[in-house]
């Protein structure tokens, strides 16, 4: 148990650590994508494909997946996986407080209409409030896609040799990474969800899933630029940290050693 408890401190303390390092902008990106997720995704869109199913979620998803990608690029898989779950807690968090604000009775903007106002209120709060599993099953989604993208990232930037930092090896390891992450996510979600209470078949799972998955992969590359921008930025301020750090270590190390009072000349003077 004493084991367990050090091994959490621990795990905290270095979280801790990293959010201070890690640009407050982009960890705000990422958490914000992941509510906005929850809240777009009760819309469907009329897509008028009968292969391809996508919600209003898709205008984000792409967001969530990029930080991740920046991250693993400047600060590893490891930190990545940290503020992943960090986001996700969050996430979790304000779903609570939303279906909380959904059960207080009162009535919403929107429903002070003169007919079928009491349905506009229900649907609202309905919509606000979200469905437990739902949100479990997208926690779960995420949560196993987010940590095979950070690893899946990482892996692939290990093998490229040539000109690692460049945008070649940055879009190569994104957009690998983002496809097969993304698919997972919704294949995971639609297994626990589409499957179990909407009666979709395992064709319509993985079908939706992969074609959903390339959608959203059309995304990360259009906003590729912007995230190799911001991992090289990111990159370079941790260098410049690491370096700084290192130098400073450096000066610690070879630093004289204070005098003591035996070996201090006006006392060896006392002695003689």
């Amino acid at each position: 148990m004493k084991k367990i408890f050090n091994w959490l401190r621990n795990e905290a303390k270095e979280t801790s650590e990293l959010l201070r390092k890690i640009p407050a902008l982009l960890m705000t990106f990422f958490v914000l994508s992941l509510v906005m997720m929850n809240i777009l995704a009760n819309k469907s869109l009329d897509i008028q494909l009968s292969w391809l199913a996508l919600d209003a979620g898709i205008c984000v998803s792409w967001l969530a997946f990029l930080s991740m990608d920046v991250i693993v690029k400047a600060y590893g898989p490891k930190a990545s996986t940290r503020l992943t779950l960090v986001a996700t807690g969050i996430n979790v968090l304000v779903s609570a407080l939303f279906a909380l604000a959904a059960t207080v009775p009162g009535f919403w903007g929107e429903s002070f209409v003169d007919v079928g106002g009491e349905s506009i209120n229900l649907a609202l709060n309905n919509t606000i409030g979200g469905t437990w599993y739902i949100l479990l099953a997208s926690t779960i989604a995420f949560v196993i896609a987010g940590i095979s993208n950070n690893v899946l990232n990482w892996l692939i930037g290990r093998k490229i040799k040539k000109n690692p930092d460049g945008f070649r090896a940055y879009a190569i390891r994104s957009w690998i990474s983002t496809l097969a992450a993304q698919f997972i996510d919704n294949l995971v979600f639609a297994l626990i969800i589409s499957l179990n209470f909407f009666g979709w078949s395992w064709l319509q799972c993985i079908t939706c899933a992969l074609t959903g998955a390339l959608v959203e992969l059309l995304l990360e590359i259009l906003f590729s630029p912007i995230g190799y921008k911001l991992a090289k930025r990111c990159t370079a301020t941790q260098r410049e940290t690491h370096e700084t750090q290192e130098e400073g270590n450096s000066q610690t190390t070879n630093q004289p050693k204070p005098e003591t009072l035996e070996n201090t000349p006006r006392n060896n003077a006392k002695l003689v």
